[in-house]
């Protein structure tokens, strides 16, 4: 089933969508040499207690924080901690709110100071297949469209694409039906419609695609240590084209 927003509903998304943006400038901006992860977290919980809306994260199926911190070969669902950012790190930091029976979802992806050609390149390339793949998002399109673009500008900047994890349509859910792969695969290739809410997130690997779960049950790590990069937007699909909420 496919969950299709009226005006009203992608208004209050849109909203909802802002606020988790301004989290997210927060964090990008904190962000340096000698930050402790755990002050991304600070940021998030003071900005949900002074707004009085929820965080989407915490608690959703036991994740016990509130904003995913990923760093290096950790590929998602990162916890923050008293772990010390370091000049040539490169962080994922990917949050949501909840409010109202609404959610919003984004992420992006940041060096720490002097980093590596890879790290630079990993995350160029990364945040280009997001917006590579905006103009994809209309309701001319198929969701074949969004992965092809996706994949193919992957592809040729020697990068591969992590396969178990997805974008997905948000809104009403966190995660919705349909699952929007950043990659050409055998599911089913919705006709993009009107109404429709994605949340587009490729995620990039230096090496393979292959990835291992951490002994707490949550963050993913690149099976072969290699580096990984993850950007998204929740978009809505409107008459007039793509509308990015998260911005």
């Amino acid at each position: 089933m496919i969950y299709l927003k009226n005006k009203d509903e992608l208004n209050k998304l849109e909203r909802l969508n802002k606020m988790g943006a301004e989290v997210l400038r927060m964090c990008w901006q904190h962000i340096k040499p000698g930050v402790a992860t755990l002050e991304l977290e600070e940021i998030a919980l003071k900005y949900c207690t002074d707004n009085k809306v929820q965080p989407a994260f915490y608690g959703y199926k036991g994740f016990p924080h509130s904003i995913c911190v990923s760093i290096n070969d950790e590929v998602v669902h990162g916890f923050p901690s008293e772990r010390v950012l370091k000049e040539g790190d490169l962080i994922k930091v990917d949050f949501g709110l909840k409010h109202e029976g609404f959610y919003s979802d984004a992420a992006f992806t940041k060096t720490v100071g002097k980093v590596s050609e890879t790290a630079e390149r990993i995350t160029k390339t990364t945040v280009g297949c997001l917006y590579a793949a905006v103009p994809k998002v209309s309701k001319y399109n198929r969701l074949y469209d969004i992965s092809r673009t996706i994949q193919d500008h992957a592809n040729n900047a020697g990068f591969d694409i992590v396969r178990i994890y997805t974008g997905h349509g948000v809104g009403f859910a966190l995660h919705e039906p349909p699952k929007v792969t950043n990659y050409v695969g055998n599911d089913t290739n919705w006709a993009l419609k009107p109404g429709m809410v994605l949340a587009i997130e490729p995620i990039l690997v230096e090496k393979s695609h292959e990835v291992v779960l951490e002994s707490n049950k949550w963050t993913v790590r690149t099976k072969d240590g290699g580096l990984s990069a993850h950007f998204e937007h929740s978009i809505a699909i409107t008459e007039n084209g793509p509308k990015i909420l998260s911005m």
